[in-house]
C-alpha cells in the first residue's frame, strides 16, 4: 500500500457527531462509476437505506455502520475509506482485484436522524438478529445472505466511560471477536476474527500505544455479531471511543480509518496467519472507570483522594437544532470502581477550576 497523508483523503464536508443521509448523499453521489450505489430497503419511517459496493475480487467483506443511530464515528471513517479508494488508484486496484467490499453506511437512518441508539420503533437493532422484528434487521440479514461474506465488520461507537484494563488510558478504540456460544469457546471463524483484530491492533499501537481495549465477550444470540459468528463468518466488532479532547471524534475517526485499511490490507495480502490468538488475548479488557469531568474537593491540592471525595460528571448528548449539545449530569456508576479517572479533573479549591465549573453551569450539580 502507498504511504498515506490522511489530510488528503479526509472528507472535511462531513464532520461532528450528528450524521444522517442528508450529510452523506452529496458525497455518495460524487463517487465514480466504480462504486455501485443501491437502495437496499427502507426504514420504519420509509427512509432509504443504501449500500455501496466496490471491487470484484473473490474475498467478500460486508460492513455496516450506525446500526445504533447515535454512533456515527465509524460512518465518517467509512466515508474516508471510500474517498481513499477513489483517490489512491493503485491501492484501489489492488484491493478491488482481491476483494469485494459491500458497505452500508447508515443501517438505522431513523435513529441517525433522531440521534438515538434505537430505531423509530424504539428497538435496539443489535438485539434483533434472531427475532428479526424490524425492517432494518431484515435488510441486513437479506444482504448478508445474498452477499455471503467471508468477513463482517460491525461498526459502532462506545461511551467515554471506558478505560484500558485498570489504567488511566482511555479506550480510544476497542475491538471484539464475538462469541458464538455461551461458553465463549473458539471456532475457526472466531479465531480468524481474533487474528485480524491482532493485525489492526499492531497498527494502532504505533499510533495510540496503550489506548486499545478489548470489549466484553458475553454471548447473546440476538446480537448481530454473535449471530453471524454462529454461522461461521468471522465477524469483528469495532468500537470508536474517546481520544483526549476529541468529543467530536475526528481523531478517533482517523484511527478507525487506519484500522479498516489495515484489516482490508491484511486480507488482501493473505497475511492473517502472521498474527495470533494470543496477541488478541493480550489486549486488555475494557474497564469502566472514566467520567467526562471529575470534580475534587481537595484543600491540599495534591492529596491522593478517595472516591468519596469526588463528584463524577458525565455528559448527556442531546440533539438541538441539528447539532449535538453536551449537557453535564451527575454520574451514577453501576458498580463504583476503586479508582475513578476524569477526562477533565477539576478542583473546587482552585480558583481557575472553580470559575470553569461556574461558567459551564456545573456548580449546581455539586450539592
Amino acid at each position: 500500500m502507498q504511504a498515506i497523508d490522511y489530510s488528503e483523503i479526509y472528507v472535511s464536508s462531513i464532520q461532528g457527531r450528528y450524521v444522517t443521509y442528508d450529510h452523506l448523499n452529496q458525497f455518495i453521489s460524487s463517487l465514480s462509476i466504480k462504486f455501485k450505489v443501491v437502495t437496499i430497503g427502507e426504514s420504519v419511517r420509509n427512509e432509504s437505506i443504501k449500500s455501496i459496493t466496490f471491487g470484484n475480487g473473490p474475498k467478500r467483506i460486508l460492513m455496516w455502520s450506525q446500526m445504533h443511530g447515535n454512533e456515527s464515528t465509524t460512518t465518517k471513517a467509512i466515508v474516508d475509506l471510500l474517498n481513499y479508494l477513489q483517490l489512491k488508484k493503485v491501492d484501489a486496484l489492488e484491493i478491488g482485484n482481491a476483494c469485494t467490499l459491500k458497505i452500508i453506511p447508515i443501517l438505522n437512518p431513523d435513529g441517525a436522524r433522531d440521534y438515538t441508539r434505537v430505531n423509530a420503533n424504539k428497538i435496539d437493532l443489535n438485539r434483533d438478529a434472531h427475532d428479526l422484528t424490524q425492517p432494518e434487521s431484515r435488510i441486513l440479514k437479506k444482504e448478508y445472505d445474498a452477499f455471503d461474506p467471508h468477513y463482517c465488520f460491525n461498526l459502532h461507537d462506545q461511551r467515554t466511560i471506558f478505560n484500558v484494563g485498570k489504567t488511566d488510558q482511555p479506550a480510544t478504540v476497542s475491538f471484539l471477536a464475538p462469541a458464538f456460544d455461551v461458553a465463549r469457546n473458539n471456532s475457526p471463524s472466531r479465531k480468524l476474527s481474533m487474528q485480524l483484530i491482532a493485525a489492526m491492533n499492531s497498527e494502532l499501537q504505533e499510533l495510540i500505544p496503550g489506548q486499545v481495549g478489548r470489549y466484553d465477550d458475553g454471548f447473546n444470540a440476538n446480537c448481530v455479531g454473535d449471530a453471524f459468528q454462529m454461522r461461521g463468518t468471522p465477524t469483528i466488532l469495532f468500537e470508536s471511543g474517546h481520544y483526549v479532547g476529541d468529543y467530536q471524534r475526528e481523531k478517533t475517526r482517523e484511527l478507525i480509518f487506519y484500522s479498516l485499511l489495515k484489516g482490508i490490507s491484511t486480507i488482501v495480502s493473505n497475511s492473517i496467519e502472521e498474527f495470533t490468538v494470543e496477541q488478541y488475548l493480550s489486549i486488555p479488557e475494557n474497564g469502566k472507570q472514566f467520567v467526562d469531568i471529575l470534580v475534587c474537593n481537595d484543600t491540599t491540592l495534591n492529596k491522593d483522594l478517595g472516591v468519596k471525595d469526588m463528584v463524577p460528571i458525565q455528559y448527556k448528548e442531546v440533539l438541538k437544532n441539528g447539532e449535538i449539545v453536551f449537557v453535564p449530569m451527575k454520574h451514577v456508576f453501576d458498580m463504583t470502581p476503586v479508582k475513578i479517572f476524569g477526562h477533565k479533573t477539576l478542583n473546587l479549591h482552585d480558583e481557575e477550576d472553580l470559575n470553569w465549573l461556574k461558567n459551564n453551569d456545573i456548580v449546581k450539580l455539586l450539592d
